[in-house]
Order: C-alpha cells, then structure tokens, then sequence
C-alpha cells in the first residue's frame, strides 16, 4: 500500500500566497474557511505555534477542500486510492504508524482590521476529531480539553489575535481513540478507518461583527392541526462584545418559499456592558402553508432571518434559517411500544439506518440520489445512529419530505455508563459530561429548526445515566426543542425526566424467514423495531468484482462459513455468512456456480426484505400494533456483502426491489402468517380499487382466481381474504396480486411471491438478538427446475424526461405458458458496457405469468455519464484530465480540477472551451458546472446522451 511520501521540512523566508481578498470585510460577514494545507506533524517542525504564523512555506503541503479527514485528504491528493484501498483486504494494510500522531490543518486568509473597539472577529468550529490545538497567528486560542469531541462546536473570540492584513489559522488534529474520545464511531459496521476519522471534518467559519452579535434564529411554532392562525415565536441569542452599554434594533422578516407571505419583525433592545441574554419576536401567520412528509403532501418552507443593528450601522446579519410548520408527537400505548404522529394523523414509520461515507466525506449530490432512493423504495424515515451529518443532509430532507431520526451512537465511548459493562469503553469523568453538554447543545441547535427531524434518541443501545439525561434534556430545552425526545433505542432502561423509549431492538440482524415477522416474540412485526433486518443487502456481479477478488468471489458459494473481509468486523457475529447460506443452501438448492448463488441470493434478499416491511404494515391496525420499524441497514460505508438496500455504487439489488414492492403506497400483500390477502393503504384517501388474486403452478396451471372490487380505508392495513386454492400446491406456487384504479385501469401494485406446501419452523426456544433458528425449511429447490421461458423485451416509448434524465419504458412479454421467474433488467452504457447508476426502475426482479405482458419504465441521471477530456493549457492555466479511458460517475466522486501555474492560492474564475477526447464524436453536448475553491476549480462534466 501506499506510504506517506516524506516531503520538505518548513523552510522559513519563502511565504506561502494569501488571498489578497479579506475573507470578511463588514460586519455581519461569514465566510466558510474555503480550504486547507495539510500535513503530519511527523513531517513539519516541531515549533507549531512557528508554524501558526504568516510567510511560513507549505507549498509542499497536501492541499485539501473545506472539510476533510485525514484520509479523506490524502485520497484526495492520491497518497491513496479508493479503488485500491477498498480492494480486497487492502484497506487492513495501510500502514498506521501515519496516524498516531497529529495532523495539521493550516490556511492564511486576509483580514482588514481597523483596531477599533466596535469591531469584533470570530470563529466558529462545528466538527473536528477528535480534539485539537487551534492556534492563531501564533497564538493558541484553544486547547485539546475544551475543543473536543467530534459534535463540539465552540466560538472563539479572535479579536485581540486578528492583525490587518495576512492571518493564520492552525488547528493541530490529534488521533481518535474511539474508547476513549466522543467521537464518530463504527462498532462492527465495517472496518475502521486507519486514521480514526481524526481531523476537520465539517466547516470552519470567520464572522466579522459590530459591538453585538445575533444567533441563527430558533423557531417555535403551536400548529395542531388549524392552518388559519399558526402563531410562531422567533428566539435570537445577542450578545454585546463592548464593555459599554449599547441600544440597539433586531430587525427581521419571516418569508414563504413562494414569496407569498412576508412578516416583518422589530424589536428594539438595550445591552449592558458583556451582557448577553435571548430576545423573543411573536407573530401569527395567517392561512399557514403547512409542511407534510413527502407521501401526505408539500413541503412548503418558511426562511426567517434577524439582523442587529447599533446606532445607524449594521452589527450583525443573522444567519437566514429555513423552517418548516408541521407537529409532530410522540406517545406511549399500553403496550409500551412508541408511536409517532405527523399534523394528527399516525404515522407509521418505514424507515432504515444511515451510513455516512467511511472516510466521512460528505457529496450533497450523491446524499441526493440516496434520499431519491429511500423514497423511490417507499420509505418514509431514515436513522442517523451516532453518525450525525452537514446542515444539506438536513435541508434536503426538509426539501424531499424525509423524516430523519437522529440521535447517539452505541458501542464506544459514548456508551462508557458506569453500569455498562458490554462495552470497553472508558467509563465517563467529569469532563465527558461537559463535552457531551457542548456537543448536544451544537447539535440540537442546528436540527431545530429542520421539519424533517421525526425525533432524537439520547441513547442506542443503552440509555444515558442520570446525569447524562439532564444535560441532554436541559441543553435540548435551551434550543427551543420541540420534536419528540427518545431515552434510548431499547427498552433496557431509562433515566428520568424521560419516559421509557418504546423501542425495542431484540434482532434479527442475520437470516430469518418471511413467517418470522408474524410472530409474537423479538423482532416480529409488533411495537417499534429501533433496528433490526435479516441481514440480507448482496450486490450483483458486476459490483462485487470492484472490490473482491476471484477467489474471494468464488468463495462465497464454495466456503458458506468463511469469513469475509467486506462483512463486518473480524470479532463480530457477522463477520460470515453461515446463518445466511445455512437458509440459501437448504431453501433452494445448492449452487452450482458463483453467477447461480448470486441469482438465489437476489431471490432470497427480495423475499426477506419484502416480507420484513410488509409484516410491519399488514400489522399496523393487529391488537397489538406494529408501529415502526428500522431496517438493518438502507446503505453502506463502503462496498460490503450484507446490511444494504442497494450496493456502494449506488445499483439497486434484489433487497431494494423487495423492500419497494413492499412499501408502496397502496398495496396488496400475502401474509405469510394466516395466508391471507391484506390492502395496505399508507395514504390519506380511501377509494375504490380492484383487486385480483391468481395463484398458479409451476406449469402455468391454475390453482385458484379471486375478482373484487373494495374501499380502502385510509392510513390502515384490512384484511381482505384467504387465498384461494392454497392447500393445492405440491412443490412451488406463484401468487400474484394487483390492484388497480377501476377508473382509468392503471395498476396500483402488482405483487408476485413464490410459495411452498410446508413454511419454515422457528425454534423460538433458541432465539438469540442475532437470529431465531431454522428447525426445519420451505422447500423451493423445484424453482430450479422450472421449464426455460422464452420473453421479450421491446422498449415502448422512449421518455423525454427532464433535461438531467432519460427515461424509457420496456414491454416484457412472456411468450412462454408457464411463469418466466424473476427476470431482471440491467441499463447499461453502450459505450462502456458498465451498469448505469443511479437508476431508477418502477419495477425489477420481476416473475410474468404464462403470455403475460407487462411495462417497466425507467429513469436514470445522464450527468453521471462523463467522458474523458483533453488537456487544454492557456492563460497560465492547466487542464488536469481524467485518467483516459476513465468514466467519471457521481457514485466515485471523480471531479475534473484546474490550476494556476503561476500561483497555487488563489484563482479567478473564468470561461474555458472544454472538448471532447479524441474518441469521442463531436454531437455530444457538454455542460460544465464550475466554483473557486481558493486555489483550484472543480469542473463537472455532464456529457448529454444524444
């Protein structure tokens, strides 16, 4: 693997370039530090606070954007490679001895000062881990035991440090000891990191202000249910910086997305000397634009923004805040078991956890995809465990209609109670308490205002202390909180003020069958399940070669019990796929080859997820109801075997069309558990539907036909028959379900499952959080042997779509008698023949009766289809291409980059032809999307299939 190139040491009298532009210039300012130079302390002098000073040469620094982690910066000067690193096992041979010691983040940026007493200089941290020395010009302005923990964010008082002209910012990353820092943590979701996360890894900002300073406003509104009168009250926190008393006026507007509705705000204070104190506004908003998950409807969002003002200058302009009006309520029923409403109406979640990038890289664009793809599959809710992320997460979900369930991470430090001893943790001092006050205090601080956020959870697998639980609750009431507050995500304990959490988390997080989630034990679909999953997520064969090896590939079918690197940690339960292919191997046959397991495999992930989320709603309205339900997991770290919807690389799997199939909006489902028919409808209208149910042989014989037409009920699960004909099945049977509009005759849902004469028997006796066993298996070895099938894929009407997409629909026809089972489709590029991703399918893995026809449509995102470019040099400038040959996609981050050549810090924008490589024909259309980045431009690249 690749070492740590040793690189020049300082060299003092050689200056590094600074901006000659004043990153602030008046007060109200806020600038984003825009990028950085880093390097290891190993390779840097000793003298740190030397280094802190302006003129110091780092020419030879890696350059890196605004917020990354260590690795994340060296993949991004290709002291590592992604490609390589996640390989094989090659992430476990990064040399560590790079990452024991600290890490220097360095950027000199021009400041004009005027020295005067009324103008103040600040800077605000929101995230490095795990702790650090920040250091200003020389000067250190924080220490390792205040700065500390990766959610901590502080403000600093620069003023007395600020010169007029060229400043420095240092902030010295130390390593992260997941046991022992409150930091951002993996327990065995994959292998960690080799540096730990350690490093500046969300935004650091400069403010310029007057004598008096203004927050981001807090927004409280009191909607239950009547838009005509929504009153909304606006809290600012101000603070007078002078050491004379002040008058002053907060000036403000609140304003509707669509310009609609603008509401002023005034207010007129009066600061002592160093007084600092919050100033309330109350209005009332007349004919409310109410905000609802995407399902239910819009998501109309109100900006509010307050500026400060003393004598006739400006001090300070608010940061402008996006809110949303909507209620949202937690309650306990008689079971204990957590429900949720959203505007009075239940709201039953369907959601799965988040995973972050493992390096902690954040792309709002693939953030984006992910989000579509959460929707697209029917969900409704995704849970951020301890893995907290960037404002954009938040403001995209409140744009898409996504409910995120934030909240603290298990099995580290966080979890560090006195009472907890299933972690290794350090038990928590006095000083943990304090940061975990700081880092609530930020966190919750900057969630207030987002509609999306459903609820916090305090805890995961173990609830906070005492101690703990009154910080958490004091600092979320000092933010104005008013989403719903969860002890933990389990129902081992809680400390007051809280109630108990209502969720439970028993398992499964491996293999179960269809008929385990209508049970009445562990996981089965009742109450809440905070996380759970049959542990399913396997990519296809194109994926798994960009990370596997062939015989690591081949393994998979050949050695069922061997460990596997792309799994979890080597010590976890997880760390093989024994239990997994204990159900492949017995339930359909063993495999002939790698491309046939793969093909069960996809089967068997499609069944688990399906029958999972279809349990969860079926059982909605049972006499013990199912709430909500998390599946374990909605996305992957990196490229891994199991725990995923759809793969690293953003192609959807067998387990993401299970889980869409499942979660459509109205819906006909097979409960696995009294073999009946139910209509799930998720929405808030009742109609009349059609509903028909066909149950055949292997052969295409009939075995039994039901015809009806029903009202569904809204928000509601009803059950609507047995399925006919279902004691006639000797080895396999197809059950298809539609549901169609009897109006215009378009199908609603169409739902097919294979079923066998005799269910799977669960050992409920030997239940473990991991798994329930398997006594005895359904028997689908005859899906084996069913005759080949002859189908036709015409495409039918190409779509015009967005100017960003192409859309496509093809018409499957069976030409066969008897079922073509589980056909599926792949999109790929005609000039690369690689899978295009992200893609979005109506449907996929489908099964067509005998003569059958049905239409897929599709869409995918063109701009992920980028082609190489040419070198172009001129005016100074030069054109860093892609490696040729090489198809940039938005799934592996590769961006196109420029640089001066004459100097490396700072750079204006300008207008450059950009052409196609010499194997490109000249009709296709480019785009290109440019910024500065103090130093380079990042250029996009969107070739437009023609």
């Amino acid at each position: 693997m690749h070492v740590l190139p040793v690189i020049g040491v300082l060299l003092a009298g050689l200056p590094a370039a600074v901006r000659t532009q004043a990153i602030v210039s008046s007060p109200g300012d806020h600038a984003i530090i825009p990028g950085w130079r880093l390097q290891s302390s190993l390779r840097t002098s000793s003298d740190i606070p030397s280094i802190s000073k302006p003129g110091a040469n780092v020419s030879s620094w890696y350059r890196i954007g605004s917020r990354a982690t260590v690795m994340a910066g060296l993949i991004e000067n290709g002291v590592f490679n992604e490609t390589d690193l996640f390989y094989s096992d090659n992430l476990d041979k990064v040399d560590q001895t790079m990452f024991k010691s600290a890490w220097l983040y360095r950027e000199e940026f021009t400041i004009n000062s005027k020295q005067t007493k009324s103008q103040h200089f600040f800077l605000d941290t929101h995230g490095i881990t795990s702790k650090a020395n920040i250091f200003l010009n020389g000067q250190r302005i924080a220490a390792p035991d205040y700065q500390d923990g990766s959610y901590t964010g502080h403000r600093y008082d620069l003023t007395p440090h600020v010169n007029s002209g060229s400043n420095c910012l240092l902030i010295q990353a130390h390593p992260t000891n997941y046991l022992r820092d409150l930091a951002v943590g993996w327990a065995d979701w994959n292998p960690f990191p080799p540096d730990n996360g350690t490093g500046v890894w969300r935004d650091v900002e400069i403010s310029q202000t007057g004598s008096v300073t203004v927050s981001a406003p807090r927004v409280i509104t009191d909607f239950s249910g009547n838009a005509d009168r929504v009153s909304v009250t606006i809290d600012v926190d101000i603070a007078n910086y002078d050491g004379k008393k002040v008058d002053g006026t907060l000036d403000g507007i609140i304003q509707s997305d669509d310009g609609s509705q603008k509401l002023p705000l005034r207010h007129d204070f009066q600061l002592k000397a160093h007084e600092k104190r919050t100033v309330s506004f109350g209005t009332t908003i007349n004919n409310a634009r109410i905000w609802w998950p995407a399902l239910w409807g819009k998501q109309p969002l109100y900006t509010v923004q307050v500026n400060a003002s003393v004598g006739h200058g400006v001090s300070d302009i608010g940061k402008r805040t996006r809110f949303g009006i909507r209620q949202i309520r937690s309650m306990l029923n008689s079971f204990n078991d957590t429900s949720f409403s959203i505007n009075r109406q239940p709201f039953l979640v369907l959601g799965a956890g988040y995973s972050p990038d493992i390096f902690l890289r954040f792309d709002v664009n693939r953030v984006r995809k992910i989000f579509q793809y959460i929707l697209d599959m029917g969900m409704n809710t995704v849970r951020l465990e301890g893995k907290m992320e960037h404002p954009e997460f938040h403001d995209l979900a409140d744009e898409m209609g996504l409910m995120v369930m934030a909240g603290w991470e298990c099995c580290d430090k966080w979890e560090g109670w006195t009472y907890n001893d299933d972690v290794a943790a350090d038990k928590w001092n006095d000083h943990d308490y304090t940061i975990a006050n700081y880092s609530m205090l930020h966190e919750a601080g900057m969630l207030q205002p987002h509609p999306s956020l459903l609820a916090f959870l305090v805890g995961s697998d173990y609830w906070p202390d005492g101690r703990a639980t009154k910080i958490y609750v004091d600092a979320f009431k000092a933010m104005n909180w008013q989403n719903p507050i969860i002890a933990s995500a389990s129902k081992r304990g809680y400390a007051k003020p809280l109630d108990p959490s209502g969720m439970k988390m028993e398992g499964p997080y491996d293999w179960v069958p269809p008929n385990y989630w209508y049970g009445d034990q562990y996981g089965a679909a009742f109450g809440f399940g905070s996380e759970q999953g049959a542990g399913v997520g396997t990519p296809e064969r194109e994926s798994l070669g960009m990370f596997m090896t062939k015989d690591g590939m081949e393994s998979l079918w050949t050695k069922p019990k061997q460990g596997q690197y792309h799994m979890s940690q080597n010590y976890s339960h997880f760390h093989n796929r024994s239990i997994y292919n204990d159900a492949l191997f017995n339930r359909y046959g063993e495999p002939s080859s790698l491309d046939d397991y793969l093909r069960k495999a996809q089967i068997l992930d499609y069944e688990s997820t399906r029958a999972e989320f279809e349990a969860f709603s079926i059982r909605r309205d049972a006499p013990r109801p199912a709430t909500g339900v998390i599946y374990w997991m909605l996305n992957s770290a990196w490229p891994n075997l199991h725990w995923q919807l759809f793969d690293y690389y953003l192609r959807p799997i067998g387990a993401y069309f299970g889980a869409k199939i499942a979660n459509r909006p109205e819906h006909l489902a097979y409960g696995y558990g009294d073999k009946a028919v139910y209509v799930i409808n998720h929405s808030l209208l009742g109609q009349k539907r059609v509903v028909s149910v066909d149950l055949i042989d292997g052969g295409g014989k009939t075995l039994g036909h039901w015809n009806a037409v029903i009202q569904t009920i809204p928000n509601s699960s009803n059950k609507v028959m047995n399925v006919p004909g279902i004691d006639r099945i000797r080895d396999v049977a197809f059950l298809r379900l539609v549901l169609q509009d009897p109006r215009t005759g378009d199908i609603l849902s169409r739902n097919v499952y294979w079923l066998s004469p005799t269910q799977d028997v669960l050992d409920w006796d030997r239940s473990t959080w991991i798994t329930t066993p398997v006594s005895s298996y359904s028997d689908y070895s005859a899906l084996s042997k069913l005759s080949p099938s002859s189908v036709k894929a015409t495409v039918k009407t190409p779509g015009t779509g967005k100017k960003s997409s192409k859309q496509a629909q093809i018409l499957l026809t069976n030409k066969s008698n008897f079922p073509a089972f589980f056909v599926k489709l792949t999109l790929r590029d005609p000039r690369t023949g690689k899978e295009i991703s992200p893609v979005f399918w109506s449907d996929n893995y489908v099964t067509l009766f005998g003569s059958e026809s049905m239409t897929v449509a599709v869409e995918y995102d063109v701009s992920n289809n980028l082609v190489p470019l040419t070198v172009i040099k001129g005016a100074g400038h030069e054109f860093i291409p892609l490696p040729q040959g090489e198809n940039a996609t938005t799934a592996d981050f590769h961006s196109i980059r420029t640089r001066t050549t004459d100097s490396p810090s700072y750079f204006t924008s300008g207008f450059y032809k950009i052409e196609a490589g010499p194997q490109r024909p000249a009709h296709y259309t480019f785009e290109e999307t440019k910024y500065v980045l103090n130093g380079q431009i990042d250029i996009l690249v969107c070739c437009l299939i023609p």
